[in-house]
């Protein structure tokens, strides 16, 4: 897609017409010694050739035995050869043979533009080179040529870095490099870049860097091939690709990483470029994937209220995605953990806010715990898609509990003289977060890694009930900072034949001079900790380790056996509450592992679970007795 001429090579050839100086002097080599020349034409002899059969049979002759390799040369070469640990032995000839040559192209690369092979004598059981290092050749000085100082600055250009400093051929081509994707990324994508005014003195090489631009080319429009619905106005403003802008091949980079983490389309193949007569036009293979989703999950676990029995838990999961086209997104969540604890999730994403780059977010939590609190936790959000699949994300956020309490409990709280260990209180927090993906695929992946970190900070405030005494809060501290942080890694390997393996690492952390059991993390279940009930601990600092393999035998269904590893600080009610101390905690290790199987059906993707856990603090051994079995079917339409 694009012409770039590169003038190293021509430089080498100015050089090569200079004669070497006369005190390098040619070894004594008899006839057939080739005069050192530029590097390109600087290759070591082969071996001889093979004696005749005849000749064979007179003198055995070992073929591909080790031989020891010389390399010689004069005195100030041995010791510029001398960094470059040159093997002492090689098994065969044409390892000598690479081996020579190597040792010439690094001369050559750290500026000994001369250095060659000059003769290689094979021996029975040595190699010995003859090589030229010849003199280090030096910028005397690199001026701009016809380039604006922006763009050379922005190239990474300093007048300095090439004065005086060895004519490394590697660091010319890399300015040549830089310039030239500053301006392809300014419109100017047939750009070529050279040295003019070359002049030669000694070993000093004087030159000045010029730009040839050629035509300027603008973005046409944007091009959707294929049985996408999306909008072409959306992923205009999306990629960021606006018609008329000048041409930026970073940008046309970018938008395949982009594309990738819409969870609507399914991208083909890599966009494609086509000019003409000055514009660019995008051609984006674009094909349309299910992912409205609607899912429902049932669990099944012991009923502590009943000898015996059992009790149900649910999980309906609604997302709509893309809709009319747009890009927005609406979800709603609602689960039913136990008989008295309820959550419910809602979230919206409206993507070009103003028709900018930006996503403008909200999202919203309900926790109910029947007979003792109730958390709000409402969300707004901005978030920056980035080049390269990042996503940098502002956030303010408030939370707030109320208590449930009827007055039979308030009036037992006031009894036992100490408070419960949840309280009226809420926090208002701000933060930033910062996720990154290159997954081959969002659902179902195989290869790829996923990063995300958030940290915010705010106060907390703690609000006196008015049913509750006055005095129980006098050793509460009513307001205070609090800040909170989170992190999640995932990484997917490919193994063996349509085998996957996954290791993940979360964790979340909440820092604060006293804690409620409001205000803690809840972590067990089928999405944060298989083998134990769902929201079983509560924690202000935890960290989770999953390794996961996978035998996938379709592309959406596959077999997996896991292990879950965790470390928290666990919470729970004092016993003794005269003391005013209403949580006591201690660091737990619970351990969860187990087994399961998804694949597709007609009415959706089936899953089903089969775990176990173990961990001191809850009292639950490994064993078939405390196992936990989850089911559920996600349908994508």
């Amino acid at each position: 897609m694009y012409v770039r001429l590169l003038v190293l090579w021509g430089c080498w050839l100015v050089l090569g017409v200079g004669a070497r100086s006369a005190d390098a002097q040619t070894p004594d080599a008899g006839p057939g010694v080739a005069v050192p020349t530029a590097p390109g034409l600087a290759s070591p002899p082969l071996p001889p050739a093979p004696t005749p059969l005849s000749a064979q049979v007179a003198t055995p002759r070992r073929v591909g035995h080790s031989r020891a390799l010389k390399v010689e040369t004069n005195q100030a070469g041995r010791a510029i050869v001398r960094p470059y640990h040159l093997p002492a032995t090689v098994p065969d000839s044409l390892t000598a043979l690479r081996t020579v040559r190597e040792l010439v192209l690094d001369l050559q690369a750290d500026a000994y533009l001369l250095a060659s092979a000059d003769r290689l004598h094979w021996g029975r059981d040595t190699v010995r080179a003859q090589v030229y290092v010849g003199e280090q050749f030096h910028w005397a000085y690199l001026r701009n040529g016809n380039l604006g100082d922006g763009l050379l600055t922005r190239a990474g250009y300093r007048e300095k870095l090439f004065r005086h400093a060895p004519w490394r051929p590697a660091d010319w081509a890399a300015l040549q490099e830089r310039v030239l994707t500053e301006a392809e990324n300014q419109g100017y994508p047939f750009a070529t870049v050279g040295l003019d005014s070359v002049h030669l003195s000694g070993h000093d090489i004087a030159g000045r860097v010029v730009l040839k631009r050629g035509p300027a080319i603008t973005f046409d429009s944007l091009q959707i091939v294929g049985t996408s619905r999306t909008k072409k106005r959306f992923l205009t403003k999306y990629l960021q690709i606006f018609p008329g802008t000048p041409y930026s091949q970073q940008r046309v980079d970018a938008a395949a990483l982009l594309l990738r983490q819409l969870p609507y389309v399914r991208l083909r193949a890599e966009p494609e470029v086509r000019f003409a007569r000055g514009r660019a036009r995008v051609y984006l293979l674009l094909d349309e994937r299910s992912s409205n989703q609607f899912d429902a999950i049932v669990g099944l676990l012991p009923n502590t209220g009943t000898a015996g029995g059992v009790q149900f838990t649910g999980d309906v999961n609604i997302n709509l995605r893309n809709l009319r086209g747009g890009g927005k997104q609406i979800g709603v969540q609602w689960r039913k953990v136990d008989a008295l604890t309820q959550s419910l999730d809602g979230n919206y994403l409206h993507p070009n806010f103003f028709g900018t780059a930006l996503e403008l977010g909200a999202t919203f939590n309900l926790y109910k715990q029947t007979g003792a609190y109730l958390t709000l936790r409402p969300r707004v959000q901005v978030t920056y898609p980035m080049a390269h699949a990042g996503r940098l994300t502002f956030f303010a956020e408030q939370r707030s509990s109320r208590l449930l309490l009827d007055s039979m409990g308030y009036v037992a709280v006031n009894q036992q003289n100490a408070l419960p260990p949840y309280v009226d209180a809420s926090a208002n927090s701000y933060g930033i977060a910062y996720a990154r993906t290159n997954l081959d695929d969002l659902f179902f992946p195989h290869r790829g890694l996923f990063v995300s970190a958030q940290g915010g900070a705010g106060t907390k405030v703690v609000r006196p009930n008015a049913s509750i005494s006055e005095a129980l809060y006098s050793g509460v501290a009513l307001r205070t900072t609090q800040y909170t942080f989170s992190g999640r890694a995932e990484r997917y390997w490919p193994l063996g034949r349509q085998g996957v393996v996954l290791a993940r690492l979360r964790g979340e952390g909440l820092f604060n001079q006293q804690f409620f059991l409001n205000d803690l993390f809840r972590l067990g279940g089928l999405n944060s900790l298989r083998g134990f009930n769902e929201n079983q601990f509560y924690t202000n600092a935890y960290g989770v380790g999953t390794l996961e393999f996978r035998q996938f035998t379709g592309p959406e269904g596959y077999v997996f056996v896991f292990i879950d590893q965790a470390v928290l600080q666990a919470y729970q009610p004092a016993s003794d509450l005269a003391n005013n101390q209403s949580l006591t905690h201690t660091l737990d290790q619970p351990t969860g592992l187990g087994t399961g199987i998804s694949f597709r059906t007609a009415a959706g993707l089936f899953q089903f679970v089969y775990s176990m856990g173990r961990s001191a603090f809850a009292g639950q051994p490994l064993g078939l007795g405390s196992s936990r079995i989850h089911f559920g079917l996600t349908s994508r339409f």
